[in-house]
């Protein structure tokens, strides 16, 4: 969260309103557009409520003064306008105080298929519908109070859990496997990738594995973790994670399943 981003957040006016452009605009709905055909029969129920509960359409960028009007009904979650940006500090503080961190800006044409940092299509669109479900919005603002108050190295095992549930996580269904992490979510390649190749494995969701297991922001992941049901989400939770992040420090990292990043120096 602290590298540098050639992007800048929007700001909203005395209103609290941000005005996007027409070209903004125009990116949103083609993102959009593509996302939910996609969806079609992958998206798990939950998230498709979230989304008819916040009226996400293709037509324009929602205002986040929308988005928290129907969060604060359903979960009494906000989202927050941050910079492109922000620092783990302020990330955590945020989720511990039931704030979700939106940075106001929409990724630019060269990186309309993929893009590292969230923008607002990755955090409204992938992440927002399920702040509406209680169970999400408990594991969130869970995750937030103990990443708030961990060290640095106990914050990188928080992360893969994060990792594996929040942005990556799927969900066993009776019609079958669907998705509910927001990296999947807003991502064509991924949404393909995880349920309709077999260039990934699928393993039932064990918090003390997924704090175990090292995965890369930059490829198709090639694991994802299942969750039996939202049930499942609000009981991990309920753990002693920390106690768990100590016995994932003692029985050591998995071995990595996909190659090391190649070093940009000659």
């Amino acid at each position: 969260m602290s590298k540098q981003t050639k992007y800048i957040s929007n700001q909203a006016d005395a209103n609290g309103v941000i005005h996007w452009s027409d070209a903004e605009n125009t990116t949103w709905r083609a993102l959009v557009e593509r996302q939910l055909d996609l969806l079609q029969g992958r998206a798990c129920d939950e998230y498709l409520q979230g989304l008819e509960l916040l009226g996400l359409t293709a037509d324009v960028i929602p205002q986040l003064h929308d988005i928290n009007t129907v969060l604060e009904k359903t979960t009494g979650w906000q989202v927050t306008q941050v910079p492109s940006l922000i620092n783990f500090d302020k990330f955590f503080n945020l989720l511990a105080n039931k704030q979700f961190p939106v940075a106001t800006f929409i990724r630019s044409a060269d990186e309309f298929d993929y893009l590292q940092e969230p923008d607002i299509f990755h955090e409204i669109f992938g992440h927002c519908p399920l702040l509406t479900n209680p169970a999400f919005a408990h594991f969130t603002h869970t995750y937030g109070k103990l990443g708030e108050r961990a060290s640095k190295e106990d914050r990188v095992y928080l992360a893969r859990l994060y990792w594996f549930t929040i942005e990556f996580g799927l969900l066993k269904t009776p019609e079958g496997i669907r998705i509910y992490g927001g990296g999947i979510l807003s991502s064509p390649g991924e949404t393909i990738h995880a349920l309709d190749t077999s260039a990934c494995e699928h393993f039932i969701m064990q918090a003390i594995e997924a704090l175990r297991t090292p995965y890369r922001i930059d490829i198709m992941q090639p694991l994802y973790y299942l969750l039996n049901s939202f049930d499942d989400l609000f009981a991990i939770a309920e753990l002693d994670l920390m106690e768990l992040v100590q016995q994932a420090k003692r029985l050591g990292l998995h071995e990595p399943r996909f190659p090391p990043k190649q070093s940009m120096a000659s």
